[in-house]
């Protein structure tokens, strides 16, 4: 009887600002402005959500993959400014 193992894979956790923005279909496009390139969408906030985590998911790994460097972001804020003109 051969005795299998697991291999334990280690993972890192990577944290990304995503934005979400109502479009044209009155769905959600959602960017990260820290991964170049990277846009998806649904039909709702949370569709828009999971495509997004998702997403994010694939663009790593494809950079780990590459042995590229895997871009940390710094820092960042969001805020709503009004202005009457």
């Amino acid at each position: 009887m051969a005795i299998v193992r697991k291999q334990k894979i280690k993972r890192n956790i990577y944290e990304y600002t995503v934005f979400f923005e109502r479009n044209e279909l009155h769905g959600y496009t959602a960017t990260v402005p820290a991964l170049p390139g990277l846009v998806t969408e649904g039909r709702t906030l949370e569709e828009a959500r999971i495509m997004a985590k998702d997403a994010i998911e694939c663009y790593v790994a494809g950079l780990i993959k590459a042995k590229e460097q895997v871009p940390k972001e710094d820092e960042s804020a969001q805020m709503r400014v009004s202005v009457a003109v």
